[in-house]
């Protein structure tokens, strides 16, 4: 239960964290703090399990048809990484308590780190591949939402790193199903361990290509690499923990993960050697060409990253156990290197070494700290960060996927060290050498400072004290060293090809440093290829061709948005005709009335084509809706004639209010036209015929609805088929569809404004407004009152009856949606009463059709398995019902949504045009414009009175 435990305290501090801003302010930073600290102490308490060679595990059913489990595990590995993401997170939230101001938005910001700290927890512990994906993406959303508190400065860095990240996560995710189709479990350890199932299959390249593609974006690996340099946009605090400390060590860690699937294959190790090489050098390279400290480090992150990933395709002990320790050391100096970055931003106003000089005077102790990460960083003793370089040094040696791979490998590696040697060095000189251009400055405060000093004096002690890593770092390489045994780490391991590797390192290093001037003017003028502008040239051909494919469907005529898809019908008719083969024979369902139903169906529709009346066209279209439902009720299908009679009611009552405020006159076309959409019309209505003809009445019974009609009833107690497949059998598509309705009535509510929203006018001119309206008239107002009750009664008792007899949560929303309508025909359009406003209805749907799901879930059962309530089970009620009742409450909400806007307001509308005179108006204020009394071209827009803007 440990691993859960955490991951809850981890959700449950990311919740509160934007509460607590608001009464600790900045200070709440020292509260979270606190908090990851005791998350680490709780994990901690499993530790003597795992360096005994063991492991933690919690694991719950989740998705028992995928055979998918809520399964956690803490490991050597997943401990490692648990360490880096909690430590970095104490230590960045403490500084984050003195970086941060007290406004509202520095809650969020907390919040969203915390969450993200939670979601790497998540992916760290994740014993199932699917649970692995899932926090996966999470920590790109979280990624996405801190880099945006930038504001917009950010936008395109964050488009940036989102769609690359998230294409990385497409990628993970088909490698997570083809890795479950060949080893049949989404267990991570059961996979691991069918190594040779895996190797032995022909999906075997494509899973480690994919699970490569997914490393490398996370990881910043090129060509995918510019997203990170532009991620720096973000506030420092974010930038210290999420791409240089953890987020980052996201693809380190998938890799690191899944070699035992791939260690000791040459395409593996070429793949990843060549990329992380490659990447190692020209990162450095692009690091040492920049002036911003920020930017520097960022670049020097893709070159480090770089170098672990080559080491890991490595594959052997040496190089697996030389990354893990390099993965701390890097984590420990680089954390350093951005919080005391942004302290310098702070005190100075810049980050461009080209401006600051002489820091060491007026910051001495700043520059001590800056002085060891920078150490640690270029691999000089006694840091930790060169006992770390000294083993990835071996372990590139040890590279043998090709004839002389090891040497190639060494020099790669030493170039981007002697690189990253003299950016080192340039980072420190350019901000704390030469003469001191500011000597009013001061140190930053001891709660500012020490934050960033505490991992910079760990990597110096750490280094010396190898000894003390060598437990957990050996027990997380033998988490993943597919054959042979961990090696111990040692601060001195005598005169060796890595010591001779780290002193070429240092004397090249030094002296691209003492020629910095000169090596700087040449950097300048060379001209790299700038994958970011790349990226945002795709990106915008991408939208451009987008734009062009619908122009089309920008248009308010209706012929442009149905031409295409009803020559596509034609066009499937064809083909359709041109490869069918020989059909079974079709068994005769043709009955005596079907035939008059036809013919006065095509009557129905050659009089809708025919007519020039809004009105008239309204009615006919409805009552072709009429025709088709008595057709199916016919044909048996009650539920869906009900279904169908009740939509074309409602459409016909919606339509009309729409219409209140549009011509009555349809406009007419030339022939030319009209013949075109004629042809085109009995074309597609013949390519359907055709396929109908085809496709029904040629087979029995299909097994699965003999299955559901043997079945229904002894499964779910149930006799109306229908409604056991909606709310029992398939009651998650039916909630998603519901959640779509209640989506609709959101969007309806949000991008339509009614006209008497004080918020649009004020109260003199909304009261006017409201004696505007008019109502339906004293018979209506009279008939509703006895009406609207006997039609609510009628919608309970049709959501009652629904699981046994035609009925069921939609059809009786429709009804209660009919009276919505009938109650704002006969009020005049005042607005809903309180129990009936859109919002409070679809938020109560969601609650009670979720929480029917989250009910069978208690109980023991998957996630909307049907269960008997236990007060009124003995009734015969089940949660069918209740769950029924939400899918009601969604719906009823988008026809109260529909009914409250499209009555009432449009965007930038004027009043809705008025069925019979208005009331006089009150002396002083102006009679109001009739409707459509504007001739066109005056500034007013057809259809909307007193010439409101409809854009």
């Amino acid at each position: 239960m440990i691993p859960l435990v955490a991951l809850v305290a981890m959700a449950v501090l990311a919740l509160a964290a934007p509460l607590l801003h608001r009464r600790l302010g900045r200070d709440t930073g020292y509260l979270l703090a606190a908090g990851f600290a005791g998350v680490g102490g709780l994990l901690a308490t499993g530790a003597p399990a795992v360096l005994d060679g063991g492991a933690v595990t919690a694991s719950w059913t989740w998705l028992p048809s995928l055979q998918v489990s809520f399964a956690l595990r803490l490991d050597g590995l997943a401990g490692l990484f648990c360490l880096i993401v909690l430590g970095v997170g104490v230590l960045v939230m403490a500084y984050s308590a003195r970086y941060m101001g007290d406004s509202n938005r520095n809650g969020v910001v907390y919040g969203l780190l915390t969450l993200f700290a939670g979601a790497m927890l998540g992916l760290v512990l994740a014993a199932d591949v699917v649970l692995l994906y899932v926090f996966w993406e999470m920590t790109t959303v979280c990624s996405f939402a801190l880099i945006g508190t930038a504001g917009q400065v950010a936008v395109k860095p964050g488009r940036r790193a989102l769609l690359i990240t998230a294409a990385g996560g497409l990628a993970l995710l088909l490698a997570v199903i083809m890795l479950s189709v060949v080893v049949g479990t989404t267990d991570l350890a059961i996979i691991l361990a069918e190594r040779e199932q895996v190797l032995a299959s022909p999906l075997a390249w494509p899973i480690g290509a994919l699970i490569a593609t997914a490393a490398f974006s996370k990881s910043a690996q090129l060509p995918l690499h510019f997203w990170l340099p532009g991620a720096m946009v973000a506030m420092t605090p974010v930038s210290a923990y999420l791409h240089a400390a953890t987020m980052v060590k996201a693809g380190i860690y998938l890799l690191m993960r899944t070699t035992p699937l791939f260690a000791d294959q040459p395409a593996w190790s070429a793949l990843l050697i060549t990329v992380g090489l490659i990447t190692a050098v020209a990162g450095a390279f692009m690091a040492l060409r920049e002036h911003d400290l920020k930017a520097i480090l960022a670049q020097s992150t893709v070159s480090q990253l770089g170098l672990l990933i080559a080491v890991i395709g490595v594959g052997t002990p040496v190089a697996l156990a030389a990354a893990m320790l390099h993965t701390f050391a890097h984590a420990l100096f680089k954390a350093t290197l951005f919080m005391l970055v942004g302290i310098i931003d702070k005190e100075t106003g810049s980050r461009d070494i080209r401006e600051l000089s002489g820091l060491r005077r007026v910051m001495p102790i700043t520059a001590t700290v800056t002085g060891l990460a920078a150490l640690s960083m270029a691999g000089v003793p006694p840091m930790l960060g060169f006992v770390s370089k000294e083993y990835l040094f071996q372990g590139l040696l040890q590279a043998d996927f090709a004839p002389w791979a090891g040497p190639v490998a060494g020099a790669l590696g030493v170039t981007a060290s002697a690189l990253t040697f003299a950016y080192g060095m340039r980072i420190f000189y350019g901000a704390f050498g030469g003469p001191t251009r500011q000597p009013d400055l001061y140190e930053p405060s001891p709660a500012f400072l020490a934050p960033a000093a505490l991992p910079a004096l760990v990597g110096l002690a750490l280094g010396p004290g190898i000894d003390l890593l060598n437990p957990m770092v050996t027990r997380a390489a033998a988490d993943v060293v597919y054959v042979g045994a961990v090696p111990e780490f040692s601060f001195w391991h005598g005169l060796s090809p890595e010591v001779v590797m780290s002193a070429i390192t240092i004397a090249v290093g030094s002296l691209l440093f003492l020629r910095r001037d000169p090596v700087d003017r040449a950097l300048q003028r060379l001209r790299l290829p700038d994958g970011a502008a790349l990226f945002d040239r795709t990106h915008d051909a991408t939208l451009a061709l987008g734009s062009a494919v619908g122009r089309p469907d920008r248009t308010g005529i209706l012929a442009a948005h149905l031409a295409r898809p009803v020559a596509a019908l034609v066009v499937l008719g064809v083909v359709g005709l041109a490869t069918v083969g020989e059909l079974p024979p079709r068994s005769s369902t043709d009955q005596p009335l079907d035939w008059p139903v036809l013919a006065l169906l095509g009557l129905t529709v050659a009089a809708t084509v025919r007519t020039r009346s809004a009105l008239a066209a309204l009615g006919l279209v409805g009552s072709v809706g009429l025709v088709v439902a008595a057709w199916f009720l016919l044909a048996g299908a009650v539920d869906v004639a009900l279904t169908l009679l009740l939509v074309e009611v409602l459409t016909a009552v919606v339509a009309v209010l729409v219409l209140r405020r549009l011509p009555l006159g349809l406009g007419g076309a030339g022939r030319p036209r009209v013949t075109l959409a004629a042809g085109l019309g009995v074309a597609a209505g013949f390519a359907a015929a055709l396929a109908t003809f085809a496709l029904t009445g040629r087979r029995g019974l299909s097994e699965a609805g003999a299955w559901f009609l043997e079945s229904a009833e002894a499964e779910t107690g149930g006799t109306n088929v229908v409604n056991t497949i909606l709310v029992d059998f398939r009651g998650m598509d039916t909630l998603g569809e519901a959640i779509v309705l209640g989506a609709a009535a959101v969007g309806l509510l949000v991008l339509l404004r009614r006209d008497d929203d004080p918020r649009a006018e004020d109260e003199r001119a909304a009261a006017r407004l409201r004696r505007g309206q008019t109502d339906g008239g004293l018979v209506l107002q009279v008939s509703s009152r006895v009406l609207i009750p006997g039609m609510a009664l009628l919608s309970a008792y049709l959501l009652w009856r629904g699981h046994d007899e035609p009925g069921g949560g939609f059809i009786a929303a429709l009804v209660g949606g009919i009276a919505v309508g009938l109650y704002q025909v006969a009020h005049g359009f005042p607005g809903l009463p309180r129990l009936l406003r859109p919002e409070l209805l679809v938020g109560a749907g969601l609650v009670v059709a979720l929480g029917t799901g989250l009910g069978a879930a208690a109980v023991g059962d998957p996630f909307l398995t049907p269960f008997d309530i236990p007060v009124l089970g003995a009734a015969g009620i089940g949660s069918a019902l209740v769950f029924d009742l939400g899918v009601y409450l969604l719906v009823l909400g988008l026809l109260a949504a529909a009914f409250d806007r499209l009555s009432t307001g449009t965007p930038g509308a004027g009043p809705a045009r008025p069925v019979s005179a208005p009331e006089e108006p009150t002396a002083g204020e102006p009679t109001p414009e009739p409707a459509g009394s504007r001739p066109r071209g005056a500034g007013s827009v057809v259809g909307t009175p007193g010439g409101g803007d409809a854009r």
